[in-house]
């Protein structure tokens, strides 16, 4: 395992009296690209969202545990939350682009957190939209609303909008359910490539996707997790029975 991008430590989620997430410790690897899967209301999403405070948007939410980045606890109150947002992009289950153009959707974070030089904007666009695959699909029509893009298209231009701050890790939630098959494909392949220069951590219900794109598998149950491994173990090898009941299908 390469250096520890990102690590949670006995982290704990409760939404009011539900206690939805338990004493969950995982460390994620520099550059590799982790799946999180289970059946529906298992925890996962709920953890995912812990990794960059998007749970603190819930008002009924309480956190404890730990996750750190380098040698910071995120869950201190000092954290300033929209860096570490910047530093821990989220792409969400369906295509959320803002009503604005494809360039001012790219352009947006980088100018936000001060970039203003055109140039320097126009370079990030471009590479941003490079590294996700779609330049050659929105160079001519940059300035046109991104809402005209087909759904796979906005998802690609959303993991633009993520990698252009320049993040370490990329959280996907379940980035391909909303999709066709052919759009999946495209996400899958993309998730490959990134991978060479982000950690990864993805909630996916898919099995197969799981085991196509991920390096590392955490099967969560009931707001635990259950087993975490390398993806062929725990696809093909199993440590736990529950593991091996719910990767053959007899729940879920």
């Amino acid at each position: 395992m390469g250096e520890i991008a990102l690590s949670a430590k006995k982290l704990n989620v409760y939404y009011g009296e539900k206690h939805a997430v338990h004493d969950v410790s995982l460390d994620f690897a520099e550059k590799e690209v982790t799946a999180l899967i289970g059946p529906s209301g298992c925890g996962k999403s709920t953890f995912l969202r812990s990794l960059n405070r998007m749970n603190d948007l819930i008002p009924s939410c309480r956190v404890t545990g730990e996750i750190r980045i380098g040698d910071r606890d995120i869950n201190e109150g000092n954290t300033d939350v929209v860096a570490l947002r910047k530093n821990i992009g989220m792409v969400w289950q369906r295509p959320n682009p803002f009503h604005k153009s494809i360039y001012e959707n790219i352009a947006f974070g980088p100018r936000y957190h001060g970039i203003k030089n055109k140039k320097q904007l126009n370079d990030i666009v471009e590479e941003s939209l490079r590294k996700a695959a779609i330049w050659e699909e929105t160079k001519d029509r940059l300035h046109k609303s991104a809402l005209a893009l087909s759904g796979g298209q906005q998802q690609r231009l959303c993991i633009a909008r993520a990698i252009a701050v320049k993040p370490e890790v990329i959280l996907m939630d379940e980035p391909a359910s909303a999709l066709d098959p052919i759009s999946t494909s495209k996400i899958e392949e993309l998730i490959s490539e990134l991978k060479q220069d982000y950690s990864i951590v993805i909630v996916t219900h898919n099995m197969h996707q799981a085991a196509r794109v991920s390096n590392k598998t955490a099967f969560f149950l009931n707001g635990h997790v259950v087993e975490y491994d390398k993806t062929e173990v725990i696809f093909t090898n199993p440590s736990e029975q529950r593991t091996n009941d719910y990767i053959t299908g007899r729940f879920g």
